[in-house]
Parts: C-alpha cells; structure tokens; sequence
C-alpha cells in the first residue's frame, strides 16, 4: 500500500519553519567572501599530487628512494671512554636527477664545546643553585666531544674535498654522480663518549656510570651516516639541534665492534660469529630460546654477569653483525649485562625479543620485558604488518628512552631497596612498548622525523596506546584517549602550535608530537570512522610505505583513499590549527501535538499569501511556551484524540502495519552549538524518566552549512529528563559544563565530579 507519511512529515516542517522564520527584509547584503567553509578541499595545504606520489596517497610509477651500504669497523676504548672508527659508504644514486655534491650527517657534532646548539636557547641567572648545578654552568670547562675526523678519502685513496657546518657535513663531488651510479668513499674518526646522565646535550646515546667504575655503554649516531635525498626536498640537511630526530636512508650493514673481551652485547642485526663471542653453555641457552615461545630464556645468568663485572679485563673480542635494509644501527656493550630472550610467532616469521640489562633492573626486567617485547611486536604486526627484523631488543638503560633498527634502550629500575611501585613498573612497561613500537614507525615505514615528528611520534604513540590496553585493561595510560588531552587543548593560545609545526619550535613537545595526534587517530577510529574503515585504511598506509620514505600527505591521502571517508575537514582542523572542540546544548523545547492552529501559526501562512484552510488537514507541533496552548493539550500523544492523524492511518494503513507503526508521544527540538572552532560529530545520549538510556550519534557535517549551531528533533515514546554530550568523552571538549541539560542536572554532575 502507497505510504503517504513523507507528505505529511513535510507538511509538519514547513509549517514548523514558516513559525520560525527570519524576514528576508531584515537581511543586511554586504560584500561578498572567500571559501571559509571548515568542510572545503585541502588542493592548497597539500603538495600537488605528481608521477613520484600519487593523489590515492600510494607511491607512484616514478619514486625512488636512495640506498646506502655501510662497512664499518669501529674499537670502544673503556678506559678513555673512546670510540675510533672507521667506514665505508657505498652510495646508490636512484634519483633521476646527477648529484654535484652529498650531505653526511655529523651528529656528535651537537657535543662540541663550541657548538651552536649551547647558543640557543634563552638564559636567566636564578634565584638559588645547587653547588652542582653552579659547578656544572659556571666553572666546568666544556665536554671535549664531537666527531674528529682524520680522512674522508674516495674507493681510490685520494682525499675528498669536504665542508662540515655544525652537524652537517658536504663532500664535493670532482664528477657529478648519475642516475644509477654509485659512489664508494671511506671515512675514519674517533670522538670521546659523553656521559649522558652528566653534560650531555644529546642524552640519546653515551655511558651510564655505576659506583664500582663499570660502564653500560648505549651507543648511536656513532658513525657518520648519509642525509636524505627525495623528490620532496632534495636534501633532508637541516641542522639537529638535540630534538627533531633522525632522516635516514635504507641500506645494507656488516659492522664489526671491538670491545674488552668480559663484555657481552646486543646490536641492530644478525650476530655472524655467536661461537666465539659466547661460551658453549650460552650458545646452547640461546638455540633453546629460539624454540621457546612461552616465556625467556636466560643466556647470560645473573651470576655470571656478577663474576664479569668484578674484573676489567685488557682482552679484546670482536663481535660482527649483518644487518640488511634497515635505516641506522645502533649497538649496547657493558660487561654486566644479563640476557634473555624468547621467539615471537609473527606470522610465519619467528623474530626473537630480547632483553639485556644489569643486575640492578631485577627482578623487574627479568620478569617482564622480553614479555613486553614480545607483546608488542605481535600487536603492532596485527595492526600494520608483520615484523620483518630477525630480532628486537630491549636495553636496560637509566633515564634512556631511544629507538633504534632492532634495538631501544629503556629506562625504569627499582629503587635502592629493590621497592618496584607501579609508576615504575608500568612507566618501564610504557616505554618498552613504545621504543620497540618505533621499529615500524619511523625504523621501518620511513617518515621524516626531522621536520614531521608526529609522523612517527604520533602513529607510534597510537599503536602504543592500543598495545597497552591489549597488554592489561587497566593499564594507566597517559596518552591516546581524547579525555587525556583536554588539559593541554584548552591552554593558551598563545604557546600552542599546529601539530604540522617543526619539533624544534613547539613549545609542548610531548603533547604536540606524541599526545594530540595520537588522540586524533584514536578519535577517528573511535567515533568518526570506525574500527573496521579505520583499521584498514591505516593497515594500507603502513603496507604501501614500508621502506619507504612517506610525507604526511601520503598519511592523510591514503586514509581517505582506502575508506571513501571524506577527512580534509579532520585535517584541517586538528593538524593545521589550534582549534579546539567545544560543543554545547544551546537550548531544549518540547513540543506538543494538536489539530488546532495558533495564531502565530495563521500568521505566518497570511504573510505566505496562503489561507491555512486551502493547507488541508494538518497536524501541528506547538512548543510549550505558546500562550494558545490549552492545558489538555500538554500530555502525552494518544493519536486516537488526533482525528486527522487517526483518520490518514486508518485509510492507508492495514491493521498489521499499523500494529508495527512506532508511537512517540514526547516531541522534542534540540539545538546544538559550536563555540569550539574545532568540528565534530554530535553524540547526544537521552536518558529518559524509567532510568534507561539511548545514544544518538549525528555525523560531522551536520554542520556543513551551519558552523555555529545545529537542530534535531527526538521523537520518544517515554519522557526525556536529562540529555548529555559526549557521555563517554571521546571527542575531547575542552568544557563539558554545558554538555548537559537540563542546566540543573549539569551543576549536579559536575559537583559530584569535583568532591570525588
């Protein structure tokens, strides 16, 4: 049977908006504008899309990428605290472009006394000082650090032409190098190793000293390494200034590393001769752990760990590593190392997680992070890929939270009298998960931490959140719910920053680069797009850049492309502004049913030109503050007192089908309002008079034409007596109290809120 409903429903809402309407005469004309709307296209922030990288957000027919080989040979001094080294580069030039010079990346550099990075930041004499901290500012003489470099020479053994600015360093070149050529140069060093719990301006890599003179060596940026070059910027040579971190190139390792003959270490890479670095009793611990699944197997007990730091022994051992497509190496030596390790079934790979750390991190370490670790690589592996490295290894290093190809060092001990709290604990966990979380984002989906820290920071922070709740429900996660980022949402403008800003000029680093866009991501799978659009767009992302080098238009174009979700508004708002959510209920009318027509309501069709009688039978929504409502008419809706609406029922409808007819008796027009600049969608929970609840979720571009307000009607069977925003904070409004009504009921729960 032919449904008349839409007719009428019509009908409803043009007499509706006819008693609301605004006169036209009333309308002030002034000049015209430019597109301000929140929900146009992002053609002029992104790069246009080209053969390198496509519009889809996918690589194009025509990328490249750069590759680089290192052999390296490098001999750790533990008396003098000393590395010398030397290496050679073999540099693969892919680009369609021929190469007049090469930038090498210097970045010990940042060590040198008289380096730039000391002359940055602002000074002022405080108030009081430790006789330590007036020592170490006042009257120590700087770190003697910083790369010395005795030769840069060419395959040939003839001395290169070079300049080195600060951190960067570029060799002329006496030919230009061509697409598909390669160039083969040798360069020898040594610097001393800073003591990065002391002076250090780069606490990312050095020697932690213990009370009897033993030293945990976590070395990095220990070698010269080789700049980016792309079809983004040509050279990636901007300056590191202690933050913004690394942009590195692919490439294969053989690295060898000579230490006094007591130490045992873990490096990026395979161990190519484990039988002569190991007992025979260890080596045989280690096979075992490659079969074991369930929990770690100790390699290097305790006790013998115990024996080898009681003796500084001037033997030496070399150990060799291999290490193929991988962007940077990294390596960690002491002699009171312990280690364990297990396999991890990724897939159909079987990579070990491993753990070295010294007796003073038990029994924490021992007892959870390998377990972390191998935790870890299997839910990153479920959301993106899966692991591709033999290895990952967590070191116990205090103060330290750094990453590496395969290897991170991590900080988190028990105290002094082996007390662990559970901010030690679940800090050390947090931050296993998030350091060993970086061999996908940036070791191995390759972004420019250089100039985009979120792109790695930021997607890093995300899978970590996930991680940690997969890993224990109650988990204290400190990012990635958007409740969590408030705080640092509604603070000052004037120190807040776009999350696509530099990492060297935030103010807020932390939760600029990690924090927001991890709260951002969090909130498109959550509640904009959902677990499955969201999942599968991001997976897409890390497939189609694996060892590859991504922008952060191939991020926010891929999203798009692999869940037909339009998201530029998303981007614009949350990436490239400061603005901020705040949604609010502007104003809650109930509406009552009658057959009878109000004045305003006759006026209103008069002003139309139109009689109301020539409308037909009509059904009218009258608000509660109309003077012409009669007392009978406030009470719930029973449509048999409506004849008009009784009689269409009865002529178009079957008895069956009006048995399935809803029956709303309660009307109610809610107007919703922005004061945020920040768009998002509307998800208003009714709870109604019995106690029980229902959500309504209302999609972004409900505000596509309206930025400052937006209107519904809820039609109930049962008596609405509270309405809330967000209930469950998952859109981060900076200010909930006007998340609620009625008013009363929002000063009530807010009370509340603020004694518990």
């Amino acid at each position: 049977m032919k449904k008349l409903i839409p007719f009428i429903f019509l009908s409803l809402t043009s007499a509706t908006n006819y008693a609301q309407e605004i006169k036209k005469d009333e309308i002030k004309r002034e000049g015209g504008h430019y597109d301000v709307n929140k929900f146009s296209q992002m053609y002029s922030e992104m790069a246009t899309p080209n053969m390198f990288r496509t519009a889809s957000g996918a690589p194009g027919p025509a990328y490249y990428q750069q590759r680089a080989d290192y052999k390296i040979n490098v001999e750790l001094d533990d008396k003098l605290s000393r590395l010398n080294g030397n290496e050679t580069i073999t540099y693969y030039n892919n680009s369609p472009e021929s190469l007049e010079y090469i930038w090498v990346q210097l970045d010990q550099n940042i060590e040198k006394p008289n380096g730039a990075t000391t002359l940055i930041d602002n000074q002022s004499i405080p108030g009081a000082a430790s006789p330590a901290n007036f020592a170490q500012n006042y009257m120590e003489k700087p770190f003697e650090g910083g790369f010395n470099l005795e030769y840069v020479k060419d395959a040939k053994g003839n001395n290169m032409k070079y300049t080195i600015n600060q951190t960067m360093m570029r060799i002329d070149l006496p030919q230009p190098l061509k697409k598909g050529e390669k160039l083969v140069f040798s360069i020898k060093w040594w610097y001393n190793i800073v003591n990065y719990m002391g002076t250090a301006k780069n606490g990312r890599s050095g020697y932690e000293l213990f009370p009897d003179g033993n030293k945990l060596y976590v070395m990095a940026q220990f070698y010269p390494r080789m700049c980016v070059y792309s079809d983004v910027e040509g050279w990636q040579n901007m300056q590191f200034w202690g933050r913004s971190e690394f942009a590195l190139t692919f490439g294969n390792y053989d690295v060898s590393i000579t230490v006094p003959a007591d130490h045992v270490m873990e490096a990026t890479g395979s161990l190519q001769n484990r039988n002569e670095v190991f007992t025979a009793e260890q080596v045989k611990r280690w096979e075992l752990a490659e079969n074991t699944f369930d929990k770690p197997v100790v390699i290097v007990t305790q006790q013998e760990a115990e024996a080898s730091e009681k003796g500084f022994s001037t033997a030496k051992k070399t150990w060799k590593f291999k290490a193929e497509n991988v962007r940077d190496f990294g390596f960690s030596t002491s002699r009171k190392f312990i280690i364990d390790a297990m396999a991890v079934q990724v897939g159909n790979k079987k990579p070990m997680a491993v753990s070295i750390y010294p007796k003073e991190a038990n029994p924490l370490w021992g007892d959870l992070s390998t377990k972390a670790v191998a935790h870890t690589l299997k839910t990153y592996s479920k959301y993106t890929f899966d692991y591709p490295y033999p290895k990952a290894v967590s070191v116990s290093a205090e103060d330290q939270g750094m990453e590496y190809p395969m290897i991170c060092w991590n900080y988190g001990r028990p105290d002094e009298n082996g007390r662990i709290s559970d901010r030690v604990k679940y800090g050390m966990l947090g931050v296993i998960i998030h350091e060993v979380g970086h061999n996908f984002f940036p070791m191995i989906v390759n972004s420019d931490e250089r100039q985009w820290t979120w792109m790695d920071e930021g997607l890093n922070t995300f899978l970590e959140y996930l991680t940690e709740v997969e890993f224990d429900k109650n988990f204290p996660v400190d990012r990635g719910p958007a409740r969590l980022i408030v705080p640092y949402m509604k603070g000052n403008q004037q120190f807040l920053e776009p999350i696509m800003s530099n990492g060297d000029v935030v103010y807020n680093f932390g939760a600029n680069a990690y924090g927001k866009p991890a709260t951002g991501l969090n909130i498109l799978r959550e509640t904009i797009m959902g677990h499955e659009l969201f999942d599968h767009a991001f997976k897409t992302y890390a497939n189609r850049w694996k060892f590859k080098h991504p922008t952060p238009e191939d991020f926010f174009r891929t999203m798009e492309d692999a869940s037909a979700v339009d998201l530029d508004w998303f981007w614009k708002g949350w990436f490239y502004s400061t603005d901020y959510v705040d949604l609010g209920i502007k104003n809650v009318a109930q509406y009552y049913v009658t057959e009878n027509p109000t004045k305003e309501v006759k006026e209103t069709f008069n002003r139309r030109g139109r009689k109301i009688a020539d409308a037909g039978p009509m059904i009218y929504l009258v608000p509660e503050e109309s003077a012409e409502l009669k007392p009978e008419s406030k009470n719930a809706l029973e449509k048999e007192k409506i004849q008009v609406l009784n009689d269409f029922l009865n002529k178009n409808y079957t008895s069956e089908e009006k048995a399935a007819l809803k029956n709303p008796k309660y009307f109610y027009e809610v107007e919703f309002e922005k004061p945020g600049g920040m768009m998002m969608p509307i998800i208003a929970e009714l709870e109604f008079e019995d106690g029980t609840k229902e959500t309504h979720k209302f999609p972004v571009q409900i505000w596509r034409r309206n930025n400052v307000t937006a209107k519904r009607v809820f039609a109930t069977e049962k008596k609405v007596v509270k309405i809330q925003l967000d209930p469950k904070l998952e859109t981060a409004d900076i200010d909930t109290t006007n998340n609620i009504w009625p008013k009363a009921a929002a000063a009530d729960k807010f009370d509340t809120l603020e004694k518990k």
